[in-house]
């Protein structure tokens, strides 16, 4: 077979130089550049989508070129041991890089390459390196996915439908066809066609604007509040937000800070765009609390709760609201009955979207897009904090807007990245890239900005020594963690063959995520959460003492907790010093927890709400008091923030103070300061700092990674 003069004959075991190497196999080298600039991010922090999908299709590519030299006849002992060299370092570069973000190790399995954007990416670096590639390789063909049922097969058994649903459904067996909203044909796309545009969106916010909000252009509020009823007014950010509704603008994500009148704004919004009927999708703790504000601000409206199987609701009701935890057995009569608008509720629960609870939401969003009478419902996510740890967070909330679908932009979103005239090549697109993205409908409104009046909130750490038996039992378990990780740490050097006192990043980060991912899938033993609780456990009492003190002295006191131990712990502490509670917790029926709230904000008998973390940092609207306990330290800022805005909202006219009980000497005071590093994201990706990042690791990983470099410079 001719080769040109470019491979010699097998059995030939003269050297070649590298371009005859690349002539042997060209893609090497492009395989060699690809991986470095994965491994570059990788330094730099967390592996964004784009980079994901290169590695992907470098490990494919690696595989697929190893197997191809292997079985050539044509090469050269020496040839073949050459090129198979170079793609071991690049596969040990991989595997380097998998070691800093561990999450990529479940793509290096075998079947991963297959996306439409690693298929492109494949096809175009194989054309670079001079490969001759078929008709079928040239061509990128998508299977169309099957149309998602609204109710999964799994869950056909479980539905219910309401008598008074089914009332409804006889009411208005037909309904006239509307035609005034018939959806536009897709015209193709040239520019834009075939660029892989997730990556470079999510990179957009990352990077953040240089002081530019996230807020798309809103109208001027109307000089005279028509809105509001009698005896309440709106303020004007809430006003302007109304007006683009009224302008005829459909799909929000309402992103303002915590405590700015997300709820009101939404159900107005609802009125003058005449979206009923309404679906509300909840957290437990708020649906008695929506269905209040809907008839608080929109009187002439009736809003209906769904408790358990939905017997006793009204399916006639202007506004439907559900929470997360039963939406499963009503998707069914959900998807059928027309509804002109859609309200997520802290939207950022649905932000795993592998999560039932995401794909619940989604799928009936689908459903509602597509039945819509009118063809354009009204659809709003709502959440003072999209973004916990990931710009990849906003993936579920685009989706369920109807700004992206199978993992690229639709064609409203596709429109305005044409209009910029830009590709991801450009400098100028990230830019112009994200403000097209604001423009389909984000929202995010400050309070330092918009409501000067609010008073100053500000968080006070007060350290307390654990100096009892307790105190001592947690140090020597946070002692025992540590020698755990350096054993573990050191057993990786010996293997890598390094001295034992090497302080090798990657290694611990290596070593902290081992035992993470054990501490979550096993549970039991002495881990980072164990100790955490504990401490928790051992703090209580001081802070409850520090809460009865501030009731006593300053009035009513929220404090939250994480866990129910030292829930009740305290609760027993402040019944025996004789001062009066109220209790929020998760496992309460909605009413008895709407009547805890409204005994708090009422009641001068009630001094100290005992609160949950989880079940009350959301929603929930606590401003008879401006002091707050944070008993137990959350995993991320977001939760403590929701927490402490459940007293820092519009209506408070007192200075807030947080006081966050830390206990010195242990995990606790790292983990205060890997929370308050985690604010840079939000206020980079929406609020248009340069703040610093910081690491994208979870405040997990990162407590470990600090556990095991004590342990290594002490």
């Amino acid at each position: 077979m001719p080769n040109n003069g470019q491979r010699r004959s097998s059995g030939r075991g003269t050297s070649r130089t590298a371009t005859r190497h690349d002539d042997d196999a060209p893609i090497i080298p492009i395989l060699a550049r690809k991986v470095r600039e994965v491994e570059a991010k990788a330094q730099r922090g967390k592996v964004g989508p784009t980079n994901r999908t290169k590695f992907q299709v470098i490990a494919f590519l690696v595989r697929e070129e190893r197997a191809r030299v292997k079985n050539d006849d044509t090469l050269s002992a020496a040839a073949r041991a050459e090129l198979l060299k170079r793609l071991d370092g690049v596969a040990t570069i991989l595997a380097k890089t998998a070691a800093r973000d561990t999450s990529l190790i479940s793509l290096l399995e075998v079947d991963q390459a297959t996306s439409p954007v690693a298929q492109r990416m494949r096809r175009d670096w194989l054309i670079e390196s001079g490969k001759e590639l078929s008709p079928d390789e040239l061509i990128i063909t998508i299977e169309k996915a099957p149309a998602e049922e609204v109710v999964p097969a799994e869950l056909a058994e479980k539905q219910v439908v309401p008598q008074s649903v089914k009332s409804r459904l006889l009411a208005s067996p037909f309904r006239q066809p509307d035609f005034a909203h018939v959806p536009p044909r897709e015209t193709p796309r040239r520019r834009l066609d075939g660029w892989e545009l997730m990556g470079p969106l999510y990179k957009a916010f990352e990077m953040g604007s240089g002081g530019g909000a996230a807020t798309m252009e809103l109208p001027d509020a109307p000089k005279i509040d028509r809105l509001a009823p009698k005896g309440l007014e709106i303020m004007k950010h809430q006003a302007r937000f109304v007006e683009s509704v009224r302008d005829g603008h459909r799909t929000f994500l309402l992103a303002d800070e915590p405590g700015l009148g997300k709820t009101a704004q939404s159900v107005l919004a609802a009125s003058v765009a005449d979206a009923y009927p309404l679906l509300a999708v909840v957290p437990n703790v708020v649906k008695m609390n929506w269905a209040r504000e809907v008839e608080r601000w929109t009187p002439q409206r009736h809003a209906t709760v769904i408790h358990g199987d939905g017997r006793d609701i009204d399916a006639f009701a202007d506004v439907i609201v559900v929470n997360y935890a039963v939406l499963d057995r009503h998707l069914s009569w959900l998807g059928q009955l027309g509804f002109r608008g859609m309200v997520v509720d802290e939207a950022h629960f649905i932000k795993n979207l592998h999560s039932q609870r995401s794909q619940h939401v989604l799928s009936l969003a689908q459903r509602i897009r597509a039945n819509s009478p009118g063809g354009d419902p009204l659809m709003m996510a709502l959440t003072g904090t999209p973004l916990i740890n990931d710009v990849e967070d906003f993936n579920a909330i685009w989706q369920f807007l109807g700004w992206i679908k199978d993992g690229k932009p639709t064609a409203a979103l596709m429109e305005k990245l044409d209009e910029t005239g830009l590709t991801p090549a450009d400098a100028g697109f990230y830019r112009e890239a994200r403000q097209a993205v604001i423009d389909m409908g984000i929202v995010r409104r400050r309070k330092v900005d918009v409501a000067k009046d609010l008073p100053a909130k500000r968080i006070a750490d007060l350290p307390v020594e654990l100096d009892d038996e307790a105190g001592r039992s947690i140090r020597a378990a946070e002692r025992e963690l540590g020698e755990r990780l350096l054993g573990r740490y050191r057993r990786l050097l010996e293997a890598r063959q390094l001295p034992p006192r090497t302080i090798d990043e990657d290694a611990m980060r290596l070593v902290a995520q081992a035992e993470l991912d054990e501490s979550t899938t096993q549970g039991g033993g002495e881990n980072v959460f164990s100790m955490v609780r504990r401490i928790g456990q051992a703090k209580a009492g001081l802070a409850a003492d520090y809460t009865a003190q501030l009731a006593r002295s300053v009035g009513k006191v929220v404090f939250f907790a994480k866990h129910i131990d030292v829930m009740d712990a305290a609760e027993e502490a402040f019944a025996q010093q004789g001062i009066g509670t109220v209790s929020v917790r998760g496992e309460q029926a909605a009413p008895a927890r709407q009547a805890a709230i409204d005994a708090f904000n009422t009641d001068d008998s009630v001094a100290i709400a005992v609160c949950s973390l989880t079940a009350a940092g959301v929603g929930v609207n606590l401003q008879a008091a401006s002091n707050v306990v944070l008993a137990e330290l959350s995993w991320t800022a977001a939760e403590q923030t929701q927490a402490i805005d459940r007293v820092h909202r519009i209506g408070q006219e007192e200075p807030v103070t947080a006081w966050r009980i830390i206990a010195a000497h242990t995990i606790d005071s790292r983990i205060a300061e890997l929370i308050d590093s985690k604010q840079g994201l939000a206020a980079r990706a929406l609020d248009g700092s340069d703040q610093d990042l910081g690491s994208q690791d979870s405040v997990q990983l990162n407590a470990l990674i600090h556990v095991l470099r004590e342990m290594l410079e002490g």
